[in-house]
């Protein structure tokens, strides 16, 4: 293909220096894209298309007008880690990591950080995440957070910042280990060449720690869904049958004697880890939300009484509120006495008098978003709306400020990408997945995420965004 004409656009491009030279880490890639074909690239890209739609990579979505299921469009051009990189990434998470799962033991118990003012008591206890029934509870092995799925973009200044913390139910896995399978048969030469760091054995690692948290020597794991309607049920059947353990929901689980069971042809089982990817609120309608119809009756006081693990724990959902995200810094440095590897995008508090008079007056060079809000929504860009928009969100902001928090609009950087025949550069995150089990552990790997649009900065799959295969090198 001709890529001479690539064009950066002003922003930090991952494959392309500003002074226009090839960055070495992909240096081979680059070759082998000048010797390619359009046609042949073309062909590839409609083969990976094909073989997600054979394999079933599907999602959900609920208000979309051509159907509900999609595929996660997988662009066929990789992005490039190298390890030096990668290991800063990794010490940085691995911190963050350490200290939200402290700050979640502490507020639950003696609340020792909101005394001491390190993060105001009234943005935890007030919060709708903050779940009264957790207040006193230890989970297994101490561990709150097992699996946290954390956003990261990379500024115009070459760095990497945090965006957010995904600690309920972070989805994205499956995709990141098929679009590996596939982009390994796109291009098999040059993966093996390059030397890229396998993420295959997730599921293997996924189960382990979660029969870390049990202490039979051979417990019985399960993956607890919604159902088939769920955005994200491939990925759940996905895991379950990676990881050989049962795919179940709220039905075909019953508590008796504060024991979870699992109803089989054979009778009833006992479960004894529970990998949940349902709510907090809709996990048990006897604790937490009656009208629920995906949970169990009975099973938070199964887990009180230490009889099932569950992860994510129940009450984690506190921690990944963008309020609080915008205090993780000084949570690190509260538990840890250390200074964070990575650091967050700064952040304007609306709860603040200073901070949302300046986002009143700032609006429409910010991105202002709901703190509860997930999956794109609601979320204003300053720079890509509308008056109409700018003052429907200062009258949010006004009528409800402890529910928005703003940051500035990074320029995020940009990937090679292939669209309209051509491989120009897209804006692009990157969603690393960290386990926390024995150890805390950083998958070599992540989910990056692609605004398939150009000068979008909107990567999310349910706003139609795409996916690349990551690549971290030895």
């Amino acid at each position: 293909m001709n890529i001479d004409h690539y064009k950066t656009g002003g922003h930090f491009d991952e494959m392309v220096s500003p002074e226009g030279e090839i960055r070495s880490h992909y240096e081979e890639f680059y070759k082998h894209l000048k010797k390619t074909s359009s046609r042949k690239m073309n062909h590839l890209q409609f083969s990976a298309n094909q073989t997600q739609r054979s394999m079933g990579m599907t999602f959900n979505v609920y208000h979309d007008n051509q159907g509900l299921e999609k595929i996660l469009h997988l662009d066929i051009i990789p992005r490039i880690i190298p390890n030096s990189e990668w290991e800063i990434l990794e010490s940085g998470l691995k911190q963050r990591t350490k200290a939200i799962n402290y700050f979640l033991q502490d507020i639950y118990n003696e609340q020792q950080v909101l005394k001491d003012g390190i993060v105001p008591s009234d943005l935890i206890v007030k919060s709708r995440d903050f779940l009264e029934p957790c207040i006193g509870l230890t989970p297994p092995k101490g561990i709150w957070c097992h699996i946290t799925g954390t956003d990261l973009v990379k500024n115009v200044d070459g760095q990497y910042y945090v965006l957010e913390d995904n600690l309920r139910c972070p989805s994205g896995v499956s995709y990141m280990l098929e679009s590996r399978e596939i982009i390994k048969r796109v291009y098999p030469d040059i993966f093996n060449q390059k030397g890229v760091k396998p993420v295959s054995d997730y599921p293997a690692k996924l189960l382990s720690m979660l029969q870390n948290l049990s202490d039979k020597p051979k417990p019985v794991v399960g993956v607890l869904t919604p159902g088939i309607y769920n955005s994200a049920y491939y990925e759940h059947s996905y895991l379950a049958l990676q990881m050989g353990v049962e795919l179940v929901n709220g039905v075909d689980l019953i508590v008796e004697n504060n024991k979870v069971y699992m109803q089989t042809t054979k009778g009833l089982e006992q479960i004894d880890v529970l990998y949940r990817r349902i709510d907090d609120t809709f996990l048990d309608p006897l604790t937490f939300n009656p009208e629920s119809m995906l949970g169990v009756p009975g099973i938070f006081e199964a887990y009180k009484a230490g009889n099932i693990a569950l992860a994510n724990a129940p009450g984690t959902g506190v921690a990944d509120d963008k309020a609080v995200y915008a205090y993780v810094p000084k949570i690190i440095e509260y538990y840890l006495n250390e200074q964070p590897i990575l650091n967050n995008v700064p952040t304007y508090l609306c709860r603040e008098e200073e901070d949302r008079a300046y986002v009143l007056e700032h609006i429409s060079e910010l991105v202002v978003k709901e703190t509860n809000a997930a999956g794109g929504y609601g979320m204003l860009i300053g720079p890509k709306s509308t008056a109409e928009e700018h003052e429907k969100f200062r009258n949010l902001v006004r009528n409800n400020p402890k529910n928005y928090i703003a940051q500035p609009t990074l320029s995020l950087s940009t990937v090679p990408t292939l669209a309209d025949n051509t491989i120009s550069g897209r804006h692009v995150d990157l969603r690393p997945y960290i386990l926390y089990g024995k150890d805390i552990e950083v998958i070599p790997g992540a989910l990056t995420r692609v605004a398939l649009k150009e000068g979008s900065l909107v990567v999310n799959s349910s706003q139609g965004g795409g996916s690349k295969d990551t690549w971290v090198l030895y």
